[in-house]
């Protein structure tokens, strides 16, 4: 418990697709951060190389994991113990330089997980980021197989989720893919003030635009009649739930 104390701990939330693999490769190359590296899992994302609770994949994965709240964690979970903590912080450690001050990990169920994160490593910094729930859903679509609508209200359970958890977040951060690309080094001193220590843009390729493929993807499944039903019913049920987030089905945000 000692050597975690040491420590600040960062975790990245956000779900698939929504930009948390861009950040996450960019903070993790910052001089006073050390991210998970060489650990044969996809991303390197911490969920998969633990066995102290289960990864996405074990409620359906991409997509799917948030309508079962089985995959949520709290505060008040009962896999929250001193030896849970201590075997935690060693599964993970094996794959961070613990000469940094911060360690870092970005795992997408982080996202309804930030209350027991943060009670198994209380000395932590959330970072979520959201993308347009129209890149983010038709990017997971491959993965989950289900319709537009489902991941549309999928990407808002989740959110929710988090931000009903975000009221007892003692220090959370939430960044917009959108300004992650646009404004980088904006975004990157939000993130360096939350912080307190010193972030540079590195040599991460942040391309822009990215986003236009998918309202296009959109706009061209709109008149596919083995999909359009699905879109009008999320354009017409969902929009003003998205509008909460500051996006929208009527506008682009690049």
């Amino acid at each position: 418990m000692c050597e975690i104390k040491k420590h600040k701990f960062i975790f990245i939330c956000g779900l698939h697709r929504s930009g948390t693999s861009l950040l996450y490769k960019i903070l993790k190359e910052q001089k006073n951060i050390s991210g998970h590296e060489n650990t044969g899992v996809i991303e390197d994302e911490g969920q998969h190389f633990q066995s102290v609770f289960n990864p996405a994949n074990k409620y359906g994965g991409p997509g799917k994991f948030g309508f079962n709240t089985e995959s949520y964690l709290d505060e008040n979970s009962k896999l929250i113990t001193k030896k849970n903590k201590e075997k935690l912080y060693r599964e993970w450690s094996k794959h961070w330089d613990l000469n940094k001050e911060f360690l870092i990990e970005k795992s997408p169920p982080n996202l309804v997980r930030t209350l027991f994160l943060q009670a198994m490593f209380p000395n932590s910094f959330f970072i979520t980021i959201l993308r347009h729930p129209i890149a983010t859903s038709l990017a997971t679509k491959k993965w989950s197989k289900t319709s537009h609508y489902s991941l549309i209200k999928h990407w808002l359970v989740c959110y929710n989720q988090y931000l009903e958890d975000k009221k007892k977040i003692r220090n959370n951060l939430d960044i917009k893919y959108e300004d992650l690309i646009n404004h980088p080094k904006e975004t990157l001193l939000k993130i360096e003030s939350f912080l307190n220590t010193k972030i540079r843009l590195t040599e991460n390729n942040i391309r822009k635009g990215v986003n236009n493929k998918y309202f296009s993807l959109w706009r061209k499944n709109k008149r596919n009649i083995f999909y359009k039903f699905s879109i009008k019913k999320a354009e017409r049920n969902l929009e003003s739930d998205i509008n909460k987030f500051g996006y929208s089905f009527l506008k682009n945000y690049n």
